[in-house]
């Protein structure tokens, strides 16, 4: 730019916008109504919103064990999907007649991409369908798992039959379905109804009823079959045929044909309405069964405004119900993002008046003002923006709003201060403002291209994390170039019109010294009287000689401060171990999460009867709004970062919602020794909502080989391992007991001679005891299974399955016993694969306040000595929270060659020289002393978002140190000596460069206290502090140290 001086004085765009006052003032206004309108129209949600990159594969195979699911079905699978290469894990269970596959797609894959990655997925098992063995059932594909429910409701009825319960819960999904901005309705805990035919084993045998013929009339009876139509000379009629089931009462009078004699079925067995047992998961509300109703907004909607909508439709549907049914609300998630926004707007405005105060102090009211109102046209441009690109108001793009306020002043500040030096030095308006274009327009621009830069690494990490965290780098990036917009157009503009005329003026003590005096009725103080006819120069002020001493001083002595410089650097990477490190803090949400575990192959009866036991505890605790169970299976997903958990005959989750977050954490620490006390034998978790990806368990070691029960072996070694730290808790496996089965070993010899053969014997087990699928019952729009099973007595005592009468080819029957020798034993109930070994996963909670990586460190050297005695081909890998940290960390790495690129070429574009260039950038990584010392005094932990904010403080860094570098380069182009230009320029820079950056660190003081950003807010205050002193000081220093430059005697 230097040398090009003219091109840059015939494109003055400064003095072009104050030639055309009325275009500026034009788009000043149309810009501000497009901020505003654009703002309204801003989608809101709680979440940023990002791509679940997981599918699930569910395939069934009836009556196989576990052993065999695994070997024949899930490996099959698990084998053609490593065919893809598409994948970050592939994660597989087996449980008898039942494989479920969970493909993860690569972390690094864009959300565009993974549509392609589940059709192949797709293609590639549809192929594989055929080698599966005969009697598989699926695969059945589910990739829907992104979906928020956020408005939760239920309904119940204690008095109500379930069947109109349901008719009720389907006619709400249908005017949900209605409201604007809904995407999906689901209902949730359904149970499906069945008709039951129970015919005692014994009867059938004496009358001689085969089962076979109770099917056959039946679907004969029930079927819907054509009869034709006559075709008349007017009209086509249709012909109707009656015998199809209208009632239950009907399907009892239907007649049997025994023996010669026509029997009524209801004679001989008992006929009637239920559901399906054992029961499907379900969902109770405050210890009562209900049936749920998840809402969730359709994409890029404002859940602010859906929160609006429900709670009118809400309001409506709870009158239209009959008297005795209830409809309530369990979870509501605009009232959280409404908070959530408040609290960040409320923020928000305490920087705006923290930054205007500041400008106002520093500057003096009238130059303030011009800052002032540059603040909210730059916002209502960054709105446009992030309308433009999309991006919507939730927890990440807010906070990096209060981020972006503390830098988007920075240019008006640089621009505005200026231009008034120049008018005190008697330029006029005009030239004044063309002064400033000249001088700070483009290393300004440079200098914001910079920090912006300092986000790229966040733009450009390919993971979830970096998904998660992308809105920081664009809302930060469009505020800042919008900003440079502002501070070359508009500024100049606001300066003309507010600025007053310095040479006109008497010259007086700065506003708010004259304001202190009148408030204590003093004579207004007197100004530093300059002698007549001399030029007035700001810069000759005793505050300014006196820096001016300090900068003197430092180049002087500059090998001292370089060393010094450096070693408290040295020692801050050092001491940087004892700052605790973190993933993602815990989210500032009320509800609690309790976890119950029995053990595999329990029941869902005694899942529920644990549930129960909950429940009755709750009910009696204070600070509870309500509390929801969901038995059999996890909650549906009200919050997006919810760990989902897969359905599970021996699983139920709590949802409890606290009635505020200071109820919430005592309530966590009373429920966690409660539950355990009043469940010994469960295994009981109770946790609070995550932030970002979902993690689970924060402490995880995966043990996996080939040998099922070495890796059990070795997987009980880990626990004991991790258990031994006084850290942990509630350490366990998360799968390896055996479950109970009944083995019926025949004798097929003699069953051959009855006619008796294996199938046979299984399906007649099956029908009487989990009973057979005969026909279905129509009404209205539900279709209902009519089922056959044995009564009550034969289907729960097993002591009397060795007197089952087993049917025969020739109609006659034979007691079990005679063909079936019955034994107990034990067989894996469950048997997780990771990319196609067997994988036993360690897991446990931390009991203190440390963090997982901490804890991680503490067990690095005993984990080490089990690695060492392991087997070849056995692996213990770390998993959980430090392993997520290290996949979104390494994202960021891989962006960090770019953003060095992208920056030393704008700095090489700036200073044409590589040695400058070279000396701005080694001011970068200097702010990390302030990082370290901030966050171990204000004990903070260093996450996720602590360290985004301390690369994008390597930007701000550099900023300030390229606009002193340029400033020298200036001076000693005017024709100033190397070392009093030096000197020179660090005085006139001095109030830019610490008024911006006292602007972004005070700026940062009300977000420090968020959970979720104040690590960052903390970590950018501590390194802008030093690192605006080691530019004012230290870089002086080493310019002078580089260039080799010498004091001139005779300009002194």
């Amino acid at each position: 730019m230097k040398p090009d001086h003219k091109a840059a004085m015939n494109y003055n765009l400064s003095e072009w916008a104050l030639k055309n006052k009325g275009l500026i003032l034009y788009f000043m206004l149309l810009l501000a109504i497009v901020g505003i309108v654009s703002y309204s129209k801003l989608a809101q949600s709680e979440d940023p919103p990002f791509t679940f990159k997981v599918m699930v594969i569910q395939t069934y195979w009836p009556g196989a064990t576990a052993k065999e699911v695994s070997l024949q079905v899930t490996d099959r699978i698990e084998k053609e999907l490593m065919s893809t290469g598409n994948y970050e894990r592939i994660m597989a269970y087996s449980r008898p007649g039942e494989s479920m596959v969970t493909f993860v797609a690569k972390d690094s894959l864009r959300s565009s991409q993974i549509p392609d990655v589940w059709y192949q997925v797709r293609k590639k098992v549809g192929d594989i369908k055929q080698q599966l063995p005969s009697g598989v059932q699926g695969p059945f594909f589910n990739d829907e798992f992104g979906d928020t429910f956020g408005n939760i409701y239920v309904l119940t009825g204690k008095d109500f039959d379930y069947a109109i319960l349901k008719e009720y819960a389907d006619r709400l999904q249908l005017q949900l379905q209605r409201v604007k901005d809904v995407g999906k309705v689901n209902l949730v805990g359904l149970q499906d109804q069945k008709i039951w035919i129970e015919l005692s084993n014994t009867k059938a045998t004496q009358l001689g009823i085969p089962v076979t013929e109770i099917q056959q009339v039946l679907q004969q009876q029930n079927a819907v079959a054509s009869a034709g139509f006559f075709e008349t000379g007017t009209d086509r009629i249709q012909m109707r045929v009656s015998g199809q089931l209208q009632s239950v009462d009907e399907l009892k009078k239907m007649p049997l044909l025994v023996a010669g004699k026509t029997i009524q079925l209801g004679d001989v067995a008992e006929v009637y309405r239920g559901f399906s047992e054992p029961a499907q998961p379900r969902m109770r509300f405050m210890g009562e069964n209900g049936i749920g109703i998840a809402v969730s907004m359709r994409k890029g909607g404002d859940i602010l405004a859906l929160g609006k909508n429900l709670e009118t439709e809400f309001a409506q549907l709870q009158k239209s119900l009959p008297l005795g049914m209830q409809l309530k609300k369990v979870s509501d998630q605009p009232v959280a993002v409404k908070r959530s926004v408040n609290e960040f707007m409320k923020v928000l405005a305490e920087a705006v008046i923290i930054v205007l105060l500041v400008s106002f102090f520093s500057l003096g009211f009238r130059t303030g003002l011009v800052v002032a109102f540059s603040i909210p046209l730059v916002l209502a441009m960054t709105f446009a923006g992030m309308h433009l690109f999309d991006v919507g108001l939730h927890k990440i793009s807010l906070g990096a709003l209060i981020l972006a306020l503390g830098l988007l002043v920075d240019d008006a500040i640089i621009a505005i201060e200026m231009m008034a030096i120049k008018m005190e030095q008697g330029y006029s308006r005009l030239e004044a403002a063309g002064f400033t274009w000249k001088t700070t327009a483009f290393p300004m621009l440079t200098g914001t291209l910079i920090t912006a830069a300092g986000f790229l690494p966040i733009a450009t990490a390919a993971s979830s994390t970096g998904e998660y965290t992308r809105s920081i780098f664009q809302v930060v990036t469009i505020a800042l170039i919008v900003s440079w917009f502002a501070a070359v157009l508009f500024v100049p503009y606001l300066g003309d019109k507010l600025l007053p005329d310095f040479n006109h003026l008497p010259e007086k003590a700065p506003w708010h010294q004259r304001l202190w005096a009148r408030l204590r009725k003093q004579p207004e103080p007197k100004p530093v009287l300059q002698h007549v006819g001399e030029q007035h120069d700001p810069y000759q002020t005793k505050f300014y000689q006196t820096f001016r001493g300090w900068v003197n001083t430092c180049i002087t002595y500059r090998k001292t401060v370089i060393a010094t410089t450096v070693g408290i650097f040295v020692l801050s990477v050092l001491m940087f171990k004892m700052v605790p490190q973190q993933f993602f803090p815990a989210s500032n949400r009320a509800e609690i999460l309790v976890d119950l575990k029995l053990e595999e192959g329990a029941s869902l009866t005694s899942t529920e009867n644990a549930v129960k036991k909950v429940e009755k505890f709750l009910s009696t605790k204070h600070g509870i709004d309500n509390y929801v169970a969901y038995v059999g299976t996890g909650s549906t997903r009200f919050y997006l970062p919810l760990d989902q958990q897969l359905p599970q005959a021996s699983f139920a989750q709590f949802v409890v919602l606290a009635s505020s977050l200071d109820d919430r954490d005592e309530i966590r620490q009373s429920l966690d020794q409660e539950i355990r006390k009043l469940l010994p034998d469960v295994r009981t978790r109770v946790s609070l909502l995550e932030n970002g990806p979902p993690v689970g368990y924060p402490l995880q070691y995966r043990v996996s080989g080939e040998d099922l029960n070495l890796v059990r072996q070795w997987a009980h070694k880990v626990a004991a391992v991790i258990g031994d730290n006084p850290n942990t808790s509630n350490v366990h496996l998360d799968w390896g007991e055996p479950s109970k089965i009944i083995h019926l070993n025949i004798d097929q010899d003699r069953a051959r001679q009855m006619g008796v053969s294996s199938l046979d014997l299984a399906n007649f087990l099956n029908s009487s005891i989990s009973g057979a699928t005969i026909n279905q019952y129509r009404e209205k729009r539900e279709l209902i299974e009519i089922r056959l099973r044995g009564d009550q007595a034969e289907r729960v005592d097993v002591g009397s399955l060795s007197s089952l009468a087993v049917p025969t080819a020739n109609g006659a029957s034979v007691p079990l016993a005679q063909i079936a020798k019955i034994e107990y034993s034990f067989e894996d109930g469950l048997i997780w694969h990771r990319n196609r070994l067997p994988t036993i996963t360690v897991r446990a909670d931390i009991r203190s306040k440390l963090q997982p990586a901490t804890v991680v460190g503490e067990l690095a050297e005993k984990m080490e000595q089990l690695r060492a005695e392991l087997p070849s081909g056995y692996l213990v890998e770390v998993g959980g929270t430090v392993e997520e940290s290290a996949r979104g960390q390494s994202s960021v790495n891989a962006g960090m060659p770019f953003f060095l690129a992208v920056v030393m070429t704008l700095l090489m574009i700036q200073l044409k020289s590589m040695s400058r260039a070279m000396i701005v950038l080694l001011t970068a990584p200097l702010g990390l002393i302030g990082v370290v010392l901030f966050l171990l005094l204000f004990n903070k932990p260093f996450g996720f978002v602590a360290m985004l904010g301390t690369i994008a403080l390597s930007g701000m860094i550099m900023r300030n140190s390229l606009i002193l570098i340029d400033q020298i380069e200036q001076d000693i182009q005017a024709g100033q000596d190397p070392w009093s230009a030096i000197i020179d320029a660090t005085a006139r820079r001095c109030r830019p460069i610490v008024l911006t950056a006292l602007a972004a660190v005070l700026a940062m003081i009300p977000l420090s206290g968020s959970i979720f950003f104040g690590p960052m807010a903390v970590a950018i205050m501590g390194g802008l502090i030093v690192a605006t002193l080691l530019t004012l000081f230290f870089l002086p220093a080493l310019y002078a140290q580089c260039f080799k430059v010498r004091k001139n005697t005779e300009s002194h």
